[in-house]
């Protein structure tokens, strides 16, 4: 391995200082953010029966990935915000690689246990608590973070051993493989293909097979009257709005061949940033069950104050 280079450089997303300014205060306002409404979520649900329920159990690991997830890029980019030289290590960058793909790997497999969870509920009601059982949706847990840890690895292989010799300079705000892959001095074509396999393949059969399985949910419940189909088809909406928005601008980046875009960082915020931001009023805005175990906690810990 050649690593002449000890550090990299990140471009950001801008390099004028009045728009650094202004990505400063609205980045640290979307983390605020994204840490309370994942931070409510998690309690919310850890401290009611809604625990015991095997949609809400995968919300609560869901939010807990979205902070993991965010956390790895969104605290740099704050601070590189105000900063003329946006620096990060090799060994940071590299760290920054494999945490990002191994906390997104498993929000992309959370979201698919999720799919799997309504297709369960709706299509196969009366074999529900035998097929989500809590031994089973823990082993799925377990299942989707070896798979994640898998495929953060596989990514974080291809791009330790390429060797840096110059320029150290990334057209980004974060450490990720393609950006890494224009500053390798070797032929990184055959490593494109890999990262298209591991990365674009891996999100594109994935996101097909969530669209199958609401494709069967909405099939199944025309039978329904309209009030269950209506209840059935919220409960859905809330999961379908998440994962396009988490999948669209992912499969955008990852799906073609390895080059990059200026359009890339943009796209890049809506997974990195805005769609962790936003999962928690997507799924507290339109679920009763979750508004009612909010309004319960936050009572509780309001008299628990008066007393």
């Amino acid at each position: 391995m050649i690593h002449l280079i000890t550090e990299f450089i990140l471009l950001g997303l801008s390099q004028q200082k009045e728009i650094g300014i202004l990505c400063f205060f609205l980045f640290l306002l979307c983390y605020i953010a994204i840490l309370t409404g994942n931070l409510l979520v998690m309690i919310s649900i850890s401290c009611s029966q809604l625990i015991n329920q095997p949609m809400y159990f995968f919300l609560s690991y869901l939010s807990l990935s979205d902070l993991c997830y965010t956390s790895t890029v969104t605290p740099k980019l704050i601070m590189d915000s105000l900063l003329t030289k946006k620096s990060i290590s090799y060994t940071g960058c590299m760290t920054q690689l494999f945490s990002m793909h191994f906390f997104g790997g498993i929000e992309i497999f959370i979201l698919t246990g999720m799919a799997y969870d309504r297709y369960v509920a709706i299509c196969k009601p009366l074999h529900y608590t035998v097929i989500m059982s809590r031994q089973k949706c823990n082993a799925m847990i377990a299942a989707y973070c070896a798979g994640a840890f898998l495929h953060s690895f596989g990514q974080f292989l291809l791009a330790v051993f390429l060797p840096y010799c110059g320029p150290n300079e990334i057209d980004h705000y974060f450490c990720d493989v393609y950006p890494l892959l224009k500053l390798a001095c070797t032929d990184t074509s055959k490593i494109g293909f890999l990262v298209i396999a591991n990365s674009g393949l891996m999100g594109m059969v994935i996101f097909v097979v969530v669209l199958i399985s609401y494709a069967v949910i909405l099939y199944t419940v025309r039978s329904y009257s309209a009030e269950n189909r209506r209840k059935a088809i919220s409960t859905c909406s809330s999961h379908i709005t998440v994962v396009v928005l988490f999948f669209a601008p992912l499969l955008f980046i990852y799906i073609r061949p390895a080059t990059t875009l200026p359009e890339d960082k943009v796209f890049a915020l809506f997974y990195t940033i805005i769609a962790p931001m936003l999962n928690p009023l997507i799924y507290t805005l339109r679920n009763m069950e979750m508004k009612n175990a909010i309004q319960k906690l936050w009572g509780l810990s309001m008299r628990k104050k008066h007393n």
